[in-house]
């Protein structure tokens, strides 16, 4: 499998932005559907929306890189949660003011860690407190075709935190293909929504952002978190803890092999992102 790796350097030229209500049941386990209760869409389990957590050079917390490789900055936040997903590295078309093309090349494991206890209404505020808030694997697997025929569609998305020596399921294990819009599906929707998505309730209007989108590498994409477990509902991340988020090929490794892998077992996870990451 065509793994690529993309230094954290290479990633500061690309706009970073999420998917909003990917997965059933995401929001509410997330506290967030009460703030979304305004966004109207046009099929019932479509995505709520897109929120921006990283615009090169912009004049705000937004203009601050947040992902990281290794580790989370707690930052004293007292409730913080993993979120599990799909980040898609993409290429894309824009002229004259609107985006014409998204085009996904690569795929990772990623943590969109979110502070649940902000009072501030936008989404994009919850995302981004500066370094080290986001989390990517190093490890990215190029995407033959983003449609049911290819790879990705065989990937699964698992993710744990490991307390005081005990590992624990933290969101629960689900299969890219059980994401509410993926594919060509979601690739039409995002177009649509980074040239005609207004400011409502906690989302804001993407156009401006994308603006000067011309000249940067391309555009970052977290396609949604998972659901969680009963153990991710309750318990948020304290300082020591360590977060492991495993995209991996469920047709090629099984669940075993990744609890082996987090083990120290000999594993060769040949066809696997992996992110495992320390809260400090």
């Amino acid at each position: 499998m065509n793994k690529h790796t993309f230094s954290l350097e290479d990633l500061k030229d690309y706009l970073g932005f999420g998917v909003a209500g990917n997965f059933a049941n995401h929001l509410g386990e997330a506290g967030e559907a009460d703030g979304f209760s305004q966004i109207q869409t046009k099929e019932k389990d479509a995505p709520k929306g897109l929120f921006p957590f990283y615009i090169p050079n912009h004049n705000s917390f937004l203009g601050e890189f947040p992902i990281c490789n290794n580790t989370i900055n707690h930052n004293e936040i007292e409730q913080l949660q993993v979120e599990a997903e799909v980040a898609l590295i993409c290429d894309f078309k824009y002229k004259e003011g609107k985006l014409l093309d998204i085009v996904p090349q690569y795929f990772s494991a990623f943590n969109d860690c979110s502070n649940r206890i902000q009072n501030d209404k936008k989404l994009s505020t919850k995302k981004n407190w500066g370094k080290a808030s986001k989390g990517i694997s190093s490890e990215f697997i190029k995407i033959d075709e983003f449609t049911q025929k290819g790879v990705l569609d065989k990937f699964h998305i698992a993710s744990f935190v490991r307390r005081d020596g005990i590992l624990q399921d933290y969101g629960t294990l689900s299969a890219v293909n059980s994401y509410s819009y993926f594919f060509e599906q979601l690739k039409t929707w995002m177009i649509e929504k980074f040239n005609a998505q207004e400011d409502c309730g906690p989302l804001e209007e993407l156009s401006p952002l994308i603006q000067n989108i011309e000249g940067k590498k391309g555009l970052l994409i977290a396609a949604g978190a998972t659901a969680y477990t009963e153990f991710g509902k309750t318990n948020f991340l304290k300082k020591g803890d360590e977060v492991f988020i495993y995209v991996y090929n469920a047709h090629f490794h099984s669940y075993q092999d990744i609890i082996n892998d987090i083990s120290g077992g000999d594993v060769h996870l040949s066809q696997c992102s992996k992110l495992h990451q320390i809260v400090e």
